[in-house]
């Protein structure tokens, strides 16, 4: 892992994330010696597989299945101010 000054990274940031992107080298970004930020290759997509289905297990329910997540004055106010 190659280590980069913010300054460097940004006068030179096309270059390096083209790095990032075609080699998949990661750089540490550094202020003044210290490691602020790490520019890594994210993982490979699967192609064949549509969006909406790789997100599939990484959301988190915030209710229980058939509650809803609004109150019933939400709807209420949507529906005139739509009117």
């Amino acid at each position: 892992m190659s280590a980069v000054s913010v300054t460097e990274f940004k006068a030179h940031c096309l270059d390096l994330i083209r790095q990032v992107e075609q080699q998949g080298t990661a750089f540490d970004l550094t202020r003044r010696g210290r490691i602020v930020a790490r520019l890594v290759p994210s993982a490979p997509a699967e192609r064949d597989t549509a969006p909406w289905l790789r997100l599939r297990g990484s959301g988190r329910l915030s209710a229980a299945p058939g509650e809803s997540v609004l109150d019933a004055a939400d709807f209420e106010a949507m529906q005139s101010a739509s009117q």
